[in-house]
């Protein structure tokens, strides 16, 4: 996706620096792991003066008691050494994985409560890549990368510092290289970046290619398209390689040019410094400790680049991450909402609502929808595909608002009332049923987090589902596979409808609630429904019309329009769309009208 790519002259600090709110609230470890992070840097510094004196007062003045002295010196700096290096790491990584869990959670949060028309225009493989590949990119940086840097720049700064105090002339060798060293650093690190943003978004389409493929495998394997299927994929693959393997071909560039340079730069220093042992203008153990301490600036310079490729490629994941967090949903509740009043005259009430879908700006999905659903009626709603029937569900669920006009519950408009307070006094059953990949307690208890197992029973006994889920391998407890793959259609749809009884809604959407059911089973969960449509508005959506002769009202659409209203002895009469679908579906609608 363009919108995933941060502009290339932004810098990798002014990107990352967001992130920052999410480590502040950990103060404590962080300090703690500073202090630990100092302390680790100040030990490996004075290693440089243990091996001074293991030269000087060891080897060359040849005691074997300063030898065995400054040795155990030695060895308890060392173990002080492990003793940080241990609390470094631990509270460093501690902080990496709290962090990236916080933002992880923080995104999810954030995609749950997004509109569902920024769904029609991003791709879930997208979004799914951000909450995993991202985030883990950012928690390594955070947890290890970050810590080896500032432990780095600490050896560095202090190295330079003692490499100064041990010997100016080499020093300054030493302190001539470095900018050199950090030129390379700059010049491939920006290229690394950009690379990496693109590496991260190809990455995204595989992930979206091949959940897209398993979702569907049924599709691809009855059109016998694996090997094409198998092709295609392994050009998505090779499109990421060829990313990835630019960047990592940056990154190799910049690692030799830092160690080349860094090396080339000890050389010449240790045959400048072993031409003044030789002439007696410093000691052995002066040098020792000098290339000591060079070999540790090195190091940390190297360090330092390698983290600075890292930190390129986090800069793209935290841009990524932040445009996601900085988002704004267009569909949210009012700052002062009104409390949704316990009942009226008219339990939902549409005037002149005109609404396109944001994919499609340009087509009308619903003209001027004026319409009127008292307390307790069961209304149908029938039409040909395409005439803004499901688009009418979405508008009262509000996933959308129109671009005019008015929706109202309960003589209220729905944007003055909590998303959660409109939303609790509906009950859905979908056309097609969706199921989560968990067992049928948790699918059917979705309806009423706080159902009992006996609510959870009944619901399902009023759904006529309870016999069939008593034959499975663990009855309520048996796993129904992703998108409750292991259960037939109309076994899906009779969960469904078990988990909208177990809401016990005051308005039902029924959208084609019993079209994948058996006769049997239709005529058991009509009846279950007839039951529970006492009393409650109930709103269906249905090409059967057997389902909804005998509704209250029936709202003829065609066009996004309201063509007719009426009752089914009415419209026959007076609407010859519905006189059409009707003597199209005259022979299976008679049967049901006649039981």
């Amino acid at each position: 996706m363009s919108e995933s790519t941060p502009p290339k002259t932004a810098n990798a600090y002014q990107s990352l620096k967001p992130i920052l709110r999410f480590i502040t609230p950990y103060k404590r470890n962080v300090i703690l792991a500073l202090f630990f992070l100092v302390f680790t840097a100040a030990i490996s510094l004075s290693l440089g003066q243990g091996v001074k004196m293991v030269i000087d007062s060891g080897f060359i003045s040849g005691s074997v008691e300063q030898l065995t002295q400054t040795i155990l010196m030695l060895i308890g700096m060392i173990f002080l050494l492990a003793f940080g290096t241990f609390f470094r790491f631990y509270l460093m990584s501690w902080i990496g994985e709290r962090v990236s869990a916080d933002i992880r959670t923080a995104v999810f949060n954030q995609i749950i409560k997004l509109h569902p028309s920024y769904f029609e225009e991003n791709r879930s493989g997208e979004l799914m890549s951000r909450l995993t590949t991202d985030t883990a990119l950012l928690q390594s940086i955070i947890g290890s990368s970050f810590s080896m840097a500032l432990r780095s720049l600490f050896m560095l700064l202090g190295g330079l510092i003692m490499l100064l105090v041990t010997n100016l002339k080499l020093s300054m060798i030493v302190i001539l290289c470095v900018p050199l060293v950090l030129l390379p650093m700059m010049f491939f690190g920006r290229r690394v970046r950009d690379l990496a943003s693109s590496s991260q978004d190809a990455i995204a389409d595989i992930g979206t290619y091949a959940g897209e493929i398993i979702q569907n495998i049924k599709v691809v394997q009855s059109y016998t398209h694996e090997p094409r299927e198998q092709a295609a994929f392994g050009g998505e693959v090779e499109k990421a390689f060829e990313v990835a393997k630019k960047r990592i071909k940056q990154r190799s560039f910049l690692f030799a040019a830092v160690i080349l340079l860094t090396f080339a730069a000890i050389s010449v220093m240790l045959w400048v410094g072993g031409m003044d042992v030789l002439s007696g203008a410093m000691t052995g153990g002066e040098l020792g400790a000098f290339i000591f301490y060079a070999i540790m600036v090195a190091m940390s310079v190297a360090t330092v680049a390698e983290v600075y490729g890292e930190l390129q490629r986090a800069a793209g994941s935290a841009t990524r991450l932040l445009e996601l967090l900085a988002l704004e949903s267009d569909i949210q509740s009012p700052n002062s909402p009104q409390q949704l009043p316990p009942t009226s005259q008219a339990a939902i009430n549409l005037q002149s609502v005109n609404f396109n879908y944001p994919s499609r700006p340009d087509i009308p999905a619903l003209n001027d929808i004026n319409l009127t659903i008292n307390h307790g009626e069961t209304v149908a709603l029938v039409g040909p595909s395409g005439a803004g029937k499901t688009t009418l569900f979405e508008l009262l669920q509000r996933f959308y608002d129109p671009q005019s006009g008015t929706v109202m519950v309960n003589d209220t408009a729905i944007e003055q009332l909590t998303l959660e307070d409109l939303r609790h006094v509906m009950g859905m059953v979908p056309q097609h049923p969706v199921l989560f990949s968990s067992d049928v307690r948790h699918n059917i208890g979705y309806g009423n987090p706080k159902a009992s197992e006996l609510e959870i029973e009944d619901a399902a006994k009023r759904a006529h589902a309870h016999e069939f889920i008593m034959e499975l391998p663990n009855g309520y407890s048996s796993f129904l596979g992703e998108q409750g793959v292991r259960l037939s259609g109309g076994q899906k749809q009779r969960i469904a409808i078990a988990r909208a009884i177990l809401k016990d809604p005051n308005i039902l959407l029924l959208d084609e609630a019993t079209s994948a059911l058996d006769a049997q089973s239709e005529y058991h969960v009509q009846a279950a429904l007839n039951e529970l449509m006492t009393d409650r508005t109930t709103i269906i959506i249905a090409h059967r019309l057997a389902t909804v002769i005998h509704a209250d009202k029936i709202v003829v659409m065609d066009g996004g329009r309201i063509v007719d209203i009426g009752n089914h002895q009415s419209l026959l009469e007076s609407s010859p769309l519905y006189q059409r679908l009707c003597e199209l579906q005259f022979e299976q609608a008679k049967t049901p009208a006649s039981e």
